[in-house]
């Protein structure tokens, strides 16, 4: 049994590889592939190139095991639904194989916006990652579909390829790939937020910045800053 994450990953952070971990771990699944979307359908464009995205997903992940970069969506033109790429899947590992697509408590509040939900639930099961407590979703319509789909024992995960909802509490960490696009555009460190070798691309490619200017001007916490000029503020939004 394996898992799918998709996302931006915008850059990837530890809000992404935490719960990621948590799924692999406590849902005994083999691997856990994160795969960056190349077209956003639901979301802004990425600022990051596809190529780069991917190799910080890699960079992330290198040693890790478990969790594992995918690079499929990328490779593929026009827009990334999550359809298309579970299918190609799919078609890759075989038809018994159990696969969990884990996704996010507001993604899937807005899963029914999805291109093809009902196939896409035909291929793979749910799996919502939530913090403790988090409420359900609020279309009726997604309810009946818990109410006729969830499942609360992981193990009956394993006994089809796809077709159950499954809630699951992960660790939640207040990170958002927007917050440290600003942070970087503002010339201020991410350091903590993402893993070092993802900071060691952003730092080499000289990625988020808002003017030009090399990215190793980054202050060293509880070092002397030098006065440096105001970078102009990058407004974003985002789930990832």
């Amino acid at each position: 049994m394996i898992g799918v994450l998709g996302g931006t990953f915008d850059p990837i952070h530890l809000g992404h590889l935490r719960p990621a971990l948590d799924c692999l771990q406590s849902l005994g699944l083999d691997q856990v592939r994160l795969i960056p979307l190349r077209v956003a359908v639901h979301r802004p464009q990425p600022k990051a190139p596809a190529r780069l995205r991917l190799a910080m997903v890699q960079a992330a992940v290198a040693g890790s095991r478990g969790l594992v970069a995918d690079g499929r969506e990328l490779e593929r033109a026009g827009a990334s639904y999550t359809f298309d790429t579970l299918s190609a899947l799919r078609a890759e590992l075989g038809p018994e194989l159990p696969i969990c697509l884990l996704v996010g408590a507001d993604a899937f509040n807005g899963f029914l916006t999805w291109h093809r939900p009902a196939d896409i639930l035909t291929l793979v099961h749910l799996v919502v990652m939530q913090r403790p407590g988090a409420p359900g979703p609020e279309d009726p319509k997604l309810r009946d579909w818990v109410a006729e789909r969830g499942c609360d024992d992981p193990a009956e995960l394993r006994r089809s390829p796809g077709g159950c909802i499954l809630h699951k509490r992960v660790t939640q960490l207040g990170i958002s790939s927007s917050e440290i696009r600003a942070l970087i555009a503002n010339r201020r460190s991410p350091r903590y937020l993402v893993p070092d070798p993802v900071l060691e691309i952003i730092e080499r490619e000289g990625l988020y910045l808002s003017t030009a200017g090399r990215p190793d001007i980054f202050p060293i916490p509880d070092a002397p800053r030098p006065a440096q000029p105001e970078a102009e503020e990058i407004l974003c939004s985002l789930n990832n």
